[in-house]
Protein backbone atom coordinates (compact mmCIF):
# COMPACT_ATOMS: atom_id res chain seq x y z
CA UNK A 1 0.00 0.00 0.00
CA UNK A 2 1.75 3.23 -1.14
CA UNK A 3 1.46 6.34 0.99
CA UNK A 4 -1.11 7.70 -1.11
CA UNK A 5 -3.38 4.80 -0.73
CA UNK A 6 -2.75 4.70 3.42
CA UNK A 7 -3.46 8.54 3.42
CA UNK A 8 -7.05 8.64 1.16
CA UNK A 9 -8.18 5.19 3.00
CA UNK A 10 -7.51 6.98 6.23
CA UNK A 11 -9.27 10.22 5.85
CA UNK A 12 -12.33 8.41 3.74
CA UNK A 13 -12.87 5.95 6.97
CA UNK A 14 -12.46 8.83 9.57
CA UNK A 15 -15.09 11.12 7.26
CA UNK A 16 -17.52 8.31 7.24
CA UNK A 17 -16.74 7.50 10.38
CA UNK A 18 -18.14 10.89 11.92
CA UNK A 19 -21.43 10.37 10.04
CA UNK A 20 -21.43 7.35 12.34
CA UNK A 21 -20.97 9.03 15.00
CA UNK A 22 -23.69 11.00 14.49
CA UNK A 23 -26.02 8.45 14.41
CA UNK A 24 -24.63 6.37 17.08
CA UNK A 25 -24.75 9.29 19.54
CA UNK A 26 -28.52 10.08 19.01
CA UNK A 27 -29.58 6.28 19.19
CA UNK A 28 -27.18 6.11 22.63
CA UNK A 29 -28.17 9.43 23.88
CA UNK A 30 -31.96 8.06 23.32
CA UNK A 31 -31.73 5.04 24.82
CA UNK A 32 -29.51 6.21 27.51
CA UNK A 33 -32.71 8.76 28.32
CA UNK A 34 -35.75 6.95 27.39
CA UNK A 35 -34.82 3.58 27.60
CA UNK A 36 -36.22 3.00 24.48
CA UNK A 37 -33.86 0.78 21.38
CA UNK A 38 -35.27 2.72 18.48
CA UNK A 39 -35.34 0.57 15.42
CA UNK A 40 -36.62 3.42 13.31
CA UNK A 41 -33.56 5.55 14.41
CA UNK A 42 -31.75 4.46 10.64
CA UNK A 43 -34.80 5.23 9.00
CA UNK A 44 -35.22 8.91 10.56
CA UNK A 45 -31.25 9.16 8.68
CA UNK A 46 -32.85 8.07 5.74
CA UNK A 47 -35.56 10.61 5.81
CA UNK A 48 -33.32 13.46 6.48
CA UNK A 49 -31.27 11.89 3.20
CA UNK A 50 -34.15 12.41 1.23
CA UNK A 51 -35.15 15.53 2.60
CA UNK A 52 -31.93 17.10 1.54
CA UNK A 53 -31.92 15.83 -2.05
CA UNK A 54 -36.17 17.14 -2.46
CA UNK A 55 -34.97 20.61 -0.80
CA UNK A 56 -31.51 21.18 -2.30
CA UNK A 57 -33.95 19.44 -5.90
CA UNK A 58 -36.87 22.25 -4.62
CA UNK A 59 -33.92 25.39 -3.84
CA UNK A 60 -31.97 24.33 -6.82
CA UNK A 61 -32.25 28.27 -8.58
CA UNK A 62 -31.21 29.68 -4.75
CA UNK A 63 -27.51 30.21 -4.45
CA UNK A 64 -26.43 27.76 -1.56
CA UNK A 65 -29.66 25.36 -2.10
CA UNK A 66 -26.97 22.84 -0.16
CA UNK A 67 -26.88 25.18 3.15
CA UNK A 68 -30.34 25.89 3.20
CA UNK A 69 -30.89 21.81 3.03
CA UNK A 70 -28.48 21.24 5.85
CA UNK A 71 -30.23 23.70 7.93
CA UNK A 72 -33.91 22.55 7.70
CA UNK A 73 -33.55 18.99 7.10
CA UNK A 74 -32.10 18.11 10.42
CA UNK A 75 -34.92 20.54 11.88
CA UNK A 76 -37.78 18.91 9.97
CA UNK A 77 -36.43 15.56 11.27
CA UNK A 78 -36.60 16.64 14.65
CA UNK A 79 -40.08 17.67 14.50
CA UNK A 80 -41.01 14.28 13.15
CA UNK A 81 -39.32 12.95 15.88
CA UNK A 82 -40.78 14.64 17.90
CA UNK A 83 -44.12 13.91 16.81
CA UNK A 84 -43.45 10.58 17.58
CA UNK A 85 -42.23 10.03 20.93
CA UNK A 86 -45.76 11.94 21.82
CA UNK A 87 -48.05 10.71 20.14
CA UNK A 88 -46.79 7.24 19.98
CA UNK A 89 -43.80 6.60 22.13
CA UNK A 90 -45.16 8.43 25.15
CA UNK A 91 -48.21 5.54 25.15
CA UNK A 92 -45.73 2.30 25.60
CA UNK A 93 -43.07 3.50 28.07
CA UNK A 94 -44.96 1.30 31.00
CA UNK A 95 -45.03 -1.53 28.30
CA UNK A 96 -43.06 -4.59 27.91
CA UNK A 97 -39.62 -3.69 25.73
CA UNK A 98 -41.63 -6.11 23.05
CA UNK A 99 -44.27 -3.46 22.43
CA UNK A 100 -41.13 -1.13 21.78
CA UNK A 101 -39.87 -2.95 19.36
CA UNK A 102 -42.93 -3.57 17.40
CA UNK A 103 -43.95 -0.24 17.28
CA UNK A 104 -40.55 1.29 16.11
CA UNK A 105 -40.42 -1.70 13.48
CA UNK A 106 -43.76 -0.35 11.96
CA UNK A 107 -42.42 3.36 11.72
CA UNK A 108 -39.48 1.77 9.37
CA UNK A 109 -42.34 0.45 6.97
CA UNK A 110 -43.91 3.64 7.39
CA UNK A 111 -41.21 5.88 6.78
CA UNK A 112 -39.91 3.85 4.07
CA UNK A 113 -42.77 3.67 2.12
CA UNK A 114 -43.77 7.81 2.90
CA UNK A 115 -39.81 8.09 1.24
CA UNK A 116 -40.46 5.78 -1.59
CA UNK A 117 -43.62 7.72 -2.30
CA UNK A 118 -42.27 10.86 -2.40
CA UNK A 119 -39.17 10.76 -3.62
CA UNK A 120 -39.83 7.56 -6.06
CA UNK A 121 -37.51 4.32 -6.11
CA UNK A 122 -34.45 5.99 -7.77
CA UNK A 123 -31.24 6.62 -6.63
CA UNK A 124 -30.44 10.49 -5.89
CA UNK A 125 -27.58 12.08 -6.03
CA UNK A 126 -26.36 15.92 -4.11
CA UNK A 127 -23.68 17.34 -5.29
CA UNK A 128 -20.80 18.64 -3.40
CA UNK A 129 -21.58 22.53 -2.61
CA UNK A 130 -19.28 25.31 -2.72
CA UNK A 131 -16.70 25.85 -1.04
CA UNK A 132 -16.29 22.49 0.01
CA UNK A 133 -16.53 21.02 -3.40
CA UNK A 134 -12.72 20.67 -4.02
CA UNK A 135 -9.32 19.36 -3.16
CA UNK A 136 -6.80 20.55 -0.77
CA UNK A 137 -2.72 19.65 -1.39
CA UNK A 138 -0.93 18.69 1.63
CA UNK A 139 2.38 16.89 2.38
CA UNK A 140 2.27 16.43 -1.89
CA UNK A 141 -1.13 14.72 -1.68
CA UNK A 142 -4.67 15.62 -2.45
CA UNK A 143 -7.33 15.38 0.01
CA UNK A 144 -11.52 15.79 -0.83
CA UNK A 145 -12.57 19.13 1.19
CA UNK A 146 -15.72 17.80 1.74
CA UNK A 147 -14.21 14.51 3.86
CA UNK A 148 -12.20 17.34 5.40
CA UNK A 149 -15.42 19.37 6.50
CA UNK A 150 -17.33 15.90 7.41
CA UNK A 151 -13.93 15.54 10.08
CA UNK A 152 -14.57 18.89 11.43
CA UNK A 153 -18.65 18.49 11.56
CA UNK A 154 -18.05 15.57 13.65
CA UNK A 155 -15.82 16.73 16.42
CA UNK A 156 -17.69 20.26 16.58
CA UNK A 157 -20.99 17.90 17.44
CA UNK A 158 -19.11 15.90 20.13
CA UNK A 159 -17.72 18.50 21.23
CA UNK A 160 -21.01 20.68 21.74
CA UNK A 161 -23.01 17.19 23.18
CA UNK A 162 -20.44 17.12 25.75
CA UNK A 163 -20.85 20.48 26.39
CA UNK A 164 -24.66 20.25 26.41
CA UNK A 165 -24.80 17.13 28.68
CA UNK A 166 -21.67 18.27 31.17
CA UNK A 167 -22.32 22.25 31.67
CA UNK A 168 -25.58 23.04 31.17
CA UNK A 169 -29.03 23.01 32.74
CA UNK A 170 -30.93 20.83 30.26
CA UNK A 171 -28.00 18.60 30.36
CA UNK A 172 -28.29 18.17 34.22
CA UNK A 173 -31.70 17.50 33.94
CA UNK A 174 -31.29 14.76 31.46
CA UNK A 175 -28.71 13.33 33.75
CA UNK A 176 -31.11 13.70 36.67
CA UNK A 177 -34.17 12.35 34.86
CA UNK A 178 -31.66 9.31 32.98
CA UNK A 179 -30.25 7.87 37.01
CA UNK A 180 -33.36 8.14 38.37
CA UNK A 181 -36.57 9.24 36.88
CA UNK A 182 -39.23 9.31 39.82
CA UNK A 183 -36.75 11.40 41.97
CA UNK A 184 -36.47 13.63 39.39
CA UNK A 185 -40.11 14.32 38.63
CA UNK A 186 -40.21 14.41 42.96
CA UNK A 187 -38.07 17.69 42.15
CA UNK A 188 -40.21 19.50 39.83
CA UNK A 189 -38.66 18.13 36.12
CA UNK A 190 -40.94 18.10 33.99
CA UNK A 191 -40.01 14.53 32.93
CA UNK A 192 -41.86 14.53 29.35
CA UNK A 193 -40.82 17.77 28.63
CA UNK A 194 -37.22 16.17 28.93
CA UNK A 195 -37.90 12.81 27.41
CA UNK A 196 -39.33 14.76 23.90
CA UNK A 197 -36.57 16.93 24.23
CA UNK A 198 -34.17 14.14 23.99
CA UNK A 199 -35.95 12.12 21.42
CA UNK A 200 -35.66 15.17 19.07
CA UNK A 201 -32.33 15.63 20.04
CA UNK A 202 -31.95 12.32 18.75
CA UNK A 203 -33.94 12.57 15.67
CA UNK A 204 -31.98 15.93 14.74
CA UNK A 205 -29.01 14.09 15.17
CA UNK A 206 -30.00 11.43 12.49
CA UNK A 207 -31.25 13.64 10.40
CA UNK A 208 -27.67 15.62 10.65
CA UNK A 209 -25.98 12.55 9.66
CA UNK A 210 -29.06 11.84 6.65
CA UNK A 211 -28.12 15.72 5.16
CA UNK A 212 -24.59 15.71 5.18
CA UNK A 213 -23.91 11.83 3.65
CA UNK A 214 -25.33 12.61 -0.09
CA UNK A 215 -22.49 14.45 -1.52
CA UNK A 216 -20.26 11.42 -1.06
CA UNK A 217 -22.72 8.75 -1.20
CA UNK A 218 -26.29 8.18 -3.26
CA UNK A 219 -29.69 8.38 -1.37
CA UNK A 220 -31.69 5.48 -1.56
CA UNK A 221 -34.09 3.39 0.01
CA UNK A 222 -32.79 0.76 1.81
CA UNK A 223 -29.78 2.72 3.69
CA UNK A 224 -31.90 2.46 7.05
CA UNK A 225 -31.17 -1.06 7.56
CA UNK A 226 -27.60 -0.94 6.49
CA UNK A 227 -26.23 2.14 9.03
CA UNK A 228 -28.61 1.26 12.16
CA UNK A 229 -27.01 -2.24 12.41
CA UNK A 230 -23.22 -0.38 11.84
CA UNK A 231 -24.60 2.21 14.60
CA UNK A 232 -25.30 -0.91 17.01
CA UNK A 233 -22.17 -2.24 16.44
CA UNK A 234 -21.06 1.02 17.11
CA UNK A 235 -22.46 1.53 20.34
CA UNK A 236 -21.90 -1.96 21.28
CA UNK A 237 -18.22 -1.35 20.74
CA UNK A 238 -17.99 2.24 22.74
CA UNK A 239 -20.13 1.28 25.16
CA UNK A 240 -23.92 1.76 25.26
CA UNK A 241 -24.80 5.49 26.92
CA UNK A 242 -20.95 6.83 26.30
CA UNK A 243 -20.52 9.36 24.28
CA UNK A 244 -16.71 9.26 24.12
CA UNK A 245 -17.27 5.66 23.34
CA UNK A 246 -19.70 6.32 20.15
CA UNK A 247 -17.13 8.35 19.29
CA UNK A 248 -14.22 6.38 19.31
CA UNK A 249 -16.62 2.94 17.87
CA UNK A 250 -17.33 5.38 15.08
CA UNK A 251 -13.97 6.07 14.39
CA UNK A 252 -12.70 2.29 14.98
CA UNK A 253 -15.59 1.11 12.86
CA UNK A 254 -14.68 3.89 9.63
CA UNK A 255 -11.43 2.65 9.70
CA UNK A 256 -11.95 -1.22 9.45
CA UNK A 257 -14.63 -0.70 6.96
CA UNK A 258 -12.51 1.70 4.90
CA UNK A 259 -8.90 -0.31 4.95
CA UNK A 260 -11.32 -4.28 4.62
CA UNK A 261 -12.78 -3.27 1.73
CA UNK A 262 -9.17 -1.83 0.31
CA UNK A 263 -7.10 -4.98 1.67
CA UNK A 264 -9.77 -7.68 1.51
CA UNK A 265 -12.95 -6.64 -0.17
CA UNK A 266 -14.71 -10.19 0.29
CA UNK A 267 -14.37 -10.40 3.70
CA UNK A 268 -15.16 -6.46 4.47
CA UNK A 269 -18.69 -6.96 5.66
CA UNK A 270 -17.85 -9.63 8.27
CA UNK A 271 -15.04 -7.08 10.21
CA UNK A 272 -16.84 -5.14 12.05
CA UNK A 273 -19.03 -8.03 13.22
CA UNK A 274 -15.65 -9.94 14.32
CA UNK A 275 -14.42 -6.35 16.13
CA UNK A 276 -18.00 -6.86 17.90
CA UNK A 277 -17.50 -10.55 19.02
CA UNK A 278 -13.93 -9.32 20.27
CA UNK A 279 -15.35 -6.53 22.47
CA UNK A 280 -17.39 -8.55 23.96
CA UNK A 281 -15.57 -11.43 25.23
CA UNK A 282 -13.03 -9.10 26.21
CA UNK A 283 -14.82 -5.80 27.57
CA UNK A 284 -18.81 -7.00 27.23
CA UNK A 285 -19.49 -3.60 28.66
CA UNK A 286 -17.81 -1.83 25.81
CA UNK A 287 -14.40 -0.26 25.37
CA UNK A 288 -15.46 2.96 27.65
CA UNK A 289 -18.52 1.73 28.84
CA UNK A 290 -19.70 0.97 32.90
CA UNK A 291 -20.06 -2.21 33.51
CA UNK A 292 -23.42 -3.04 35.46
Amino acid sequence: MTWEALAGQTLSGISVGMVLFLIAAGLSIIFGTLKVLNLAHGSLYMTGSFLCYGLTSLLSQIPGAYWWALLFAPILVAVLGGIIEIFLLRRIYDQEMLYQYILTFALILILGDACKFLFGVGYQTVAAPWPVNGKVFLWGLSFPVYNLFLIGCGLAVFLGLIVLMRYTALGRNVRAVTYNREMANALGINVPKVYTGVFMLGSYLAGLAGTLMPPMSVVALGSDMAVIIECFIIVVIGGLGSLPGAFLGAIILGLLNAFGIYIIPKLAVAFAFMLMIVVLIIRPWGLLGKPE
